[in-house]
């Protein structure tokens, strides 16, 4: 048998991430006490009752999803299932690879480029600091400006969306997210104890999003920014954003600058997002926590918030990042903010019907009658996941009223909040990783309402809270109505071919210390290192229906680790992988994931696997990123595979002067997060 992969050890969290990556774009949260201190049961509390309902439990839980290979999905134990032996369907290997993934996988590597199989060709579309506005100049590390940061792209690219733009050939919208910033890779000299006032405002213009219009190159699938297009756009932290939904107006969040509560200043540590069917973006507002300063609410500690000055220290140039000063400021952030990237004059709104947590993405799919159902994960260990059902249908087209009307679709609706429950005894989960008797872990789950918002007013589901407080404090609801308590939920994207839900969990290594909760079936392993990938079917394969079967779809780490598992395919043939983020699907079907924080001891990568037929849990690994940095935003077309790669050379000790990683322009150069493109030189589909 091989050896285990070197596990990398520098860091205390157990993860690969460096304390510079902590630092900056959480604020150490991995080193906080765990926000959730609720006593709600979770999964491992509730399985103890499991077997005396379970025949209740599965006939509920019943359910069909077509597949591209025409199979079905089923709770294990209902008549469906038994024509299977009892189990999920296990996949049969055979010579070729999986449609999608017929490339050379990239091995494991430490190198400080991108990697990309043979016969694959790549170009930097775009890194920080280039100019996409008219006026804005030239990028020069040495002469930054706020002025200038606005109207460049910004910093640390994380979601990536594509879109088309008609009547102009070869040419698609890029929107862009950017996390956070880290100053002390960005400025010569910088002083965490005493930033200047034009460090932090150029940090102000580095956050936020990107709105910029690419061309492509047909022979190749390079693509290249189009500067001063009218559409491209800079939206950072002193832009306007539009509070929406049952929140808005609310006394939770007035503020002195604003005592109507409807219009919020910035958008902050954009991570994932999405893509509507109607033509515009989501952007997840994650830990937005760490840039207040003097939290000291029961409702500030549940959101992570210090109680002293914050990393940037933000509050000494602008009160509204001092809790002390303007305590409902905070409240303006942590929602989904929908963006209409055709629109260049459009405000983007924050869409508060969705609830305020550290959203990681918001990805929307149709019910049959077209009304959007949004799946979203809070990361944080022993945090939720959730969902949204609108209550308006979309309208089709693009005419002035259709758009008009799509654009009200994510104000009313109800949100709901997840249970999962496994079906096996307690005494075969045993914190270790492994497989019980049954041979998956897998159960049912019910979706919780929360509250509902309409168009003449909203209703608490949860007693003892309003709506308003319902929307405002959604963790502490989720508390209240004993959600389970999950390893970071991450991206979660919904296929469109199967109908299967995807939720990236990507590690808790406080699963099972302490006093926190210990291993349960959907979060399996104690000190989880390395996460896991849940796989979820609604019930009949409807997006709003109340209830779902879940199984383990992949728990990550090195296949040599009898704690792995790849969805039953022969681990001897899928790449290592560590620490799912975020997840899209190739127009094969086949689940594309990147990783943040590798805890192998190698770079973060792009992973491709079968999700569907014969090769379900095959995994290659397709790219790797450079030194430091982690793989972002992945966009899967026929013909490009684009990634926004993060925080290159963000590891300990690295600063402008001394720096860790020399991409993407070589020795001598600042290091810039990128966008990147990765094409078949010989210009054919990808991995066909």
């Amino acid at each position: 048998m091989r050896k285990l992969l070197p596990m990398l050890g520098s860091h205390s969290h157990g993860g690969g991430r460096s304390a510079l990556t902590c630092r900056f774009r959480c604020g150490d949260a991995c080193f906080q006490e765990v926000p959730n201190s609720s006593d709600n049961e979770y999964v491992g509390d509730v399985i103890a009752g499991v077997l005396s309902r379970r025949s209740a439990l599965r006939a509920a839980a019943v359910v069909t999803v077509a597949s591209a290979a025409g199979g079905s999905l089923v709770v294990a134990g209902a008549p469906e299932a038994q024509a299977h032996g009892g189990h999920w369907p296990r996949p049969t290997p055979q010579a070729d690879g999986a449609r999608g993934l017929r490339f050379a996988p990239v091995a494991p590597n430490t190198a400080d480029q991108v990697t990309v199989p043979s016969g694959y060709g790549q170009n930097v579309v775009i890194r920080w600091g280039e100019p996409i506005l008219r006026g804005a100049p030239a990028f020069d590390a040495e002469k930054q400006t706020a002025k200038a940061q606005a109207g460049q792209f910004g910093y640390n690219n994380d979601f990536l969306s594509l879109l088309p733009l008609r009547r102009e050939y070869g040419r698609q919208v890029m929107v862009a997210n950017h996390e956070y910033t880290d100053e002390q890779l960005m400025f010569r000299g910088y002083d965490a104890a005493n930033p200047t006032r034009e460090q932090v405002e150029i940090a102000w213009a580095a956050h936020g999003l990107s709105v910029v219009v690419v061309q492509e190159e047909r022979r190749t699938g390079k693509l290249t920014p189009v500067s001063r297009h009218y559409l491209n756009r800079r939206l950072h932290t002193t832009s306007e954003f539009e509070l929406t939904g049952p929140a808005a107006g609310s006394a939770l969040v007035r503020t002195s600058a604003d005592p109507a509560g409807r219009t919020v200043l910035g958008t902050l540590n954009n991570c994932a997002g999405g893509t509507t069917p109607w033509g515009t973006t989501l952007h997840g507002e994650e830990n937005f926590n760490q840039y207040f300063a003097n939290g000291s609410s029961d409702t500030d500690k549940r959101y992570g918030v210090g109680t002293g000055a914050s990393e940037r220290k933000w509050e000494r140039f602008d009160k509204r990042f001092d809790l002390a000063q303007e305590p409902n400021e905070i409240h303006r952030f942590g929602w989904v903010v929908e963006l209409d990237p055709y629109d260049p004059e459009s405000t983007p709104r924050k869409r508060t019907a969705l609830g305020r947590f550290k959203h990681e993405a918001a990805q929307p799919r149709l019910t049959r009658d077209g009304r959007p159902v949004v799946y979203m994960g809070d990361d944080e260990r022993f945090d939720y996941f959730y969902k949204f059902v609108s209550s308006k249908r979309m309208m089709k087209g693009d005419s002035r009223r259709a758009r008009a009307h799509n654009l009200t679709l994510l104000d009313e609706g109800t949100l709901y909040v997840a249970k999962l429950t496994g079906d096996s005894p307690a005494a075969e989960i045993d914190g270790t990783g492994k497989l019980p008797n049954d041979g998956e872990f897998d159960g049912s789950g019910t979706w919780i309402p929360l509250a509902t918002a309409g168009r003449d007013g909203a209703v608490s589901h949860v007693p003892g809270m309003t709506a308003e407080e319902v929307f405002v404090f959604t963790r502490l609801a989720g508390d209240k109505v004993g959600a389970t308590k999950m390893d970071r939920p991450e991206d979660v994207e919904p296929s469109p071919r199967s109908g299967r839900v995807y939720v990236a969990l990507t590690n808790n290594t406080n699963r099972g210390k302490g006093t926190n909760p210990g291993a349960d079936e959907a979060n399996p392993r104690n000190l989880n290192k390395h996460g896991q990938i849940l796989e979820l079917a609604e019930h009949w394969d409807d997006p709003s229906s109340d209830g779902f079967a879940w199984r383990l779809f992949l728990v990550a780490g090195d296949p040599n680790d009898p704690a792995t598992y790849f969805a039953g395919y022969p681990k001897e043939k899928v790449s290592p992988i560590s620490c799912p983020d975020n997840v899209a699907f190739d127009p094969h079907g086949n689940l594309w994931i990147s990783t943040d924080g590798n805890a192998l001891g190698t770079h973060d990568g792009l992973f491709g696997v079968a999700t569907q037929g014969e090769r379900r849990g095959e995994l290659k690994q397709f790219l790797t990123v450079p030194r430091g940095a982690e793989t972002c935003g992945p966009i899967i077309q026929d013909r490009r595979v684009l990634v926004a790669v993060q925080h290159p050379g963000e590891l300990d000790g690295a600063t402008v002067e001394n720096p860790a990683s020399a991409w993407p322009d070589g020795p001598g150069k600042i290091v810039r997060p990128s966008v990147v493109a990765v094409w078949r030189n010989d210009g054919r589909d990808i991995g066909v």
